[in-house]
């Protein structure tokens, strides 16, 4: 079974480095899906309130036999559910849906500039939650730089991570040196940009010279740039595959060259304009 590495957050607590995502797996299927991924090493499941399948990812974790302790969940607060009595109360369902007493990750899943709600005011309610030891880390989804200066400069607690879309055709460089600055970490979904960045003549070049698949060596390409990363399948094969990035390892050149890439190419929304 494939050992992945953890990595440190800001206030000691340490996540998998890889996980599994489940943005868009129906809940009829997140169970078995999760399952199968818990049974192939994955050990840390993202799944958000507006996916509609945390139930799914709780029974998942009971189902697989292994303890509690030992898998890392987050969950996202949902974009209408800011206001603060509302956050809290949507914490509760979280945590009542997962069936657990407490969250290892808990996110502000978008900042909705102008949009109902003020984000920095919904971050003191997760500070409140944190505090209280209901979540064992609190992070941002989505946050542009002028978000987060706005976040610290009105806030305590420094978020431990800034989940944030990231793949070879949107690298995302400046924003993850603000991280880094600030010792928040990079998390990076649509990893693979839904699959475009696949047929890349770049990427499938250096898949054939290390003998590995497209989407394996765009993985350790945010491995070794250090993004924590959860690829999501609902395919048995790929599960097994995406956890099979740790016996092998990328040039600095070959590094170098997928970051060439960058068409600062978003699949998702741009957050500076999203509401919601």
């Amino acid at each position: 079974m494939p050992s992945v590495p953890s990595v440190p957050l800001n206030n000691g607590v340490t996540i998998p480095q890889l996980g599994f995502g489940t943005f868009q797996i129906p809940p009829d299927e997140t169970c078995e899906t999760t399952v199968a991924a818990l049974d192939a090493g994955y050990r840390h499941i993202d799944t958000a309130q507006m996916y509609g399948n945390e139930k799914e990812v709780g029974q998942a974790v009971r189902e697989s036999g292994l303890d509690r302790a030992d898998v890392f969940v987050t969950s996202k607060l949902d974009n209408g559910a800011h206001a603060p009595d509302e956050a809290l109360r949507a914490f509760d369902r979280s945590l009542e849906e997962l069936g657990f007493d407490y969250l290892d990750l808990f996110l502000i899943h978008w900042p909705l500039p102008g949009g109902p709600g003020d984000y920095v005011e919904t971050w003191k309610t997760l500070e409140e939650i944190y505090r209280s030891g209901r979540a064992k880390a609190i992070g941002v989804s989505n946050f542009q730089e002028n978000h987060l200066r706005r976040l610290l400069d009105s806030s305590t607690v420094v978020p431990a991570v800034n989940q944030i879309e990231v793949h070879p055709y949107l690298t995302q460089e400046p924003l993850r040196a603000f991280g880094a600055e600030h010792d928040i970490a990079t998390e990076a979904w649509s990893p693979i940009a839904q699959g475009k960045v696949l047929s890349d003549p770049a990427i499938t070049r250096i898949a054939e010279r290390v003998g590995r698949t497209p989407a394996q060596v765009v993985l350790r390409w945010h491995l070794q740039r250090g993004d924590i990363v959860f690829p999501k399948s609902v395919t048995l094969k790929r599960i097994q595959d995406n956890i099979a990035v740790f016996d092998f390892e990328l040039s600095e050149g070959d590094i170098g060259e997928i970051a060439a890439l960058n068409r600062d190419e978003r699949t998702g929304p741009d957050p500076d304009t999203f509401n919601g």
